[in-house]
This record gives C-alpha cells, sequence and structure tokens, in this order.
C-alpha cells in the first residue's frame, strides 16, 4: 500500500500568515491530511471549515505547549504541572473533536530551568507515567489516542525530557494503555540514534497497525530456522516482546473498561532531511526513498507528517 502523508502546517507554507490558508496550500500541493502543533490563533470552527472546503483530514494535533515565555514546551512530564496540563489536555480534547482529529501529542515539557536531568528524571517519570494514564483514560471516551514524541536533546531542545525511542517504550509499557502510541519523528531519531532500519522494526509494534501480528509469526519460523545473523535475532526478538508486552496490556485494558480494546490503532511518522531538517529530497544523511520502501514492507498504513523548514517557498507540483 501505498503511503499518505501529512502537510504540518506549523511548518510548511510559511509565507502564509494563518492556518486556513495553509491548509487550502496544502490541499493544492497535492497533500490528503494536514497536522500542526497547538492551533491556539484559530478557532477550530475556521480550520474545520476549511478542512471541508479542502477535502482535507486533520490527523494530528498537539496539546499546548504551557507558558511559552517562561520557557516550557508541554507539561506532562513536569512536576508541579499536573493540573495545568490536565487543563490543557481538555482543551485539546475539545479543539480535536470539533475538527475532527482522531490523535493528540502529549507533549512531555523540558526539565526545569536550572534543575540537574539526573536529579529530577525519576520524578519526571512519575509525573509522565500519572499524566499519561489521565491522559489515555479521557481519550478513550472520545475514541482518540494520545502520542509521545522523543525530540532530540543534542540539537533542537538540550532541556527536553523524552529524547529517545527506547526511552518512550519503556514509558508506553509502564503506562499500559492501548490508546497511548509513538509518535516517531525520523529527524529526531537519527540525530539521538541512528540505524533508523533497526529501530523502525524494533519500535513498529508501538506506532504500526496489525499487520505487526504476521511479524510475528515471521518472526518464530526465522527463529525456529536459525536463518539470521545473531544481531538480527536480538534485534527481531526485542520487536518481538515489544509487540507481546503491548498486546498484553491492551487486552488487560480492554478486560478493565469492559469493551473491545483499540489494539491496532495507529500511531506517527514524521520526517525531515538531516542535519538540516529540510526537504526529504534536499542534500543529507537520510536515504527516504529506501526508507519509505521499509515503512511500505513493514506494512505501515497511518500518515508521514511532513515536519521540516522549506528551503523554499512550495509550489503546487
Amino acid at each position: 500500500m501505498a503511503l499518505r502523508f501529512s502537510a504540518n502546517l506549523s511548518w510548511l507554507f510559511p509565507q502564509l500568515p494563518a492556518l486556513p490558508p495553509r491548509l487550502e496550500a496544502a490541499a493544492a500541493a497535492g497533500f490528503g491530511a494536514v497536522e500542526a502543533a497547538w492551533p491556539a490563533s484559530c478557532p477550530a470552527q475556521d480550520l474545520r471549515a476549511a478542512a471541508e472546503r479542502a477535502g482535507v483530514r486533520i490527523v494530528l494535533l498537539n496539546t499546548p505547549p504551557g507558558d511559552q515565555e517562561a520557557g516550557e514546551m508541554g507539561l506532562a512530564a513536569v512536576p508541579g504541572r499536573q493540573a495545568a496540563f490536565r487543563q490543557g489536555l481538555a482543551a485539546a480534547v475539545q479543539y480535536a473533536k470539533a475538527v475532527g482529529c482522531p490523535r493528540i501529542h502529549l507533549m512531555a515539557g523540558r526539565v526545569p530551568q536550572g534543575a540537574d536531568r539526573a536529579a529530577v528524571a525519576g520524578d519526571m517519570e512519575t509525573t509522565f507515567v500519572e499524566n499519561l494514564r489521565y491522559a489515555a483514560d479521557l481519550l478513550a471516551q472520545e475514541d482518540m489516542i494520545g502520542l509521545v514524541e522523543p525530540i532530540n536533546n543534542r540539537i533542537t531542545d538540550p532541556r527536553y525530557y523524552l529524547n529517545t525511542p527506547h526511552q518512550a517504550a519503556a514509558i508506553l509499557e509502564k503506562v499500559g494503555r492501548p490508546n497511548l502510541k509513538l509518535q516517531l519523528d525520523l529527524f529526531h531519531c537519527q540525530i539521538m540514534d541512528g540505524n533508523l532500519s533497526r529501530n523502525l522494526e524494533t519500535f513498529f509494534p508501538l506506532i504500526g497497525n496489525a499487520q505487526t501480528s504476521s511479524s510475528v509469526a515471521m518472526g518464530q519460523q526465522w527463529l525456529g530456522d536459525g536463518a539470521l545473523l545473531p544481531h538480527t535475532l536480538l534485534q527481531l526478538a526485542a520487536g518481538t516482546r515489544l509487540l507481546l508486552d503491548h498486546l498484553v496490556a491492551c487486552l488487560r485494558e480492554g478486560s478493565r473498561q469492559g469493551r473491545a480494546s483499540p489494539i491496532f490503532s495507529l500511531g506517527h511518522i514524521q520526517i525531515a532531511q538531516v542535519p538540516g531538517r529540510h526537504e526529504p529530497d534536499s542534500p543529507g544523511e537520510l536515504n527516504f526513498p529506501y526508507i519509505f520502501q521499509l515503512l511500505e514492507s513493514l506494512g505501515y498504513t497511518g500518515y508521514v507528517g511532513c515536519e521540516y523548514a522549506p528551503k523554499g517557498e512550495w509550489t503546487c507540483r
């Protein structure tokens, strides 16, 4: 199945002053879906009307960042800001409902100014897990998906709390909610860890859909044949473990709520070239034709978000 792309309106078409004309430009450029950060300056009815006129779906929004003048960039993992996070989450859910958006990125936030990362890591993880469980329960009432996104702390945001897919996977396992998924921006992943092929294969169960079940069956066959190299066996085992742990958590949660769980609800992928964070076909480290082929081979049916700074003005093509 061909990949589907969404235009990030917070990054693309910067020559246009507001989200509705950017959405219309995205549709004219051939996008069938869009996403955005917290759209505080755009009334929900205006964005929905623009989407309906253009025939475009809104597939992802963020929770509010908090007090940006004070340096906040998300609140979900920030101790002492639980009430503000929950207030912002409620606003995000209402906005997402109004525009028909099924996914909300639950922004973790930054290590508090002046604090030592290692010293506050435990408190931040505890806060994050508690807030994610609260968010998952609220989102489940609206059949919505919550996402967590690792953001690199080497270039983009040195104080951001959630930095690697390994850290995100461990937190999602602790939270144990089926409607929380991984939002994997390959720009951040490449900067923090590289090894994109193996990371996509390993963490795909936290992003992808039902086709991952065939990977488990295939993995059992391969493991039985012993035909893979040792490092590949270890990587496959790690991915299978993630999938099985997630399935167990989903089934437990479905039983707890007395209804079927959305086990194979989709996470999200985002892209930008490294290191410039420009178009995928601009010069850089990443081979996107290969990455797109890999995503197709994994059976990814979600959206690939185009979150990059255009080097020039976008034209319809």
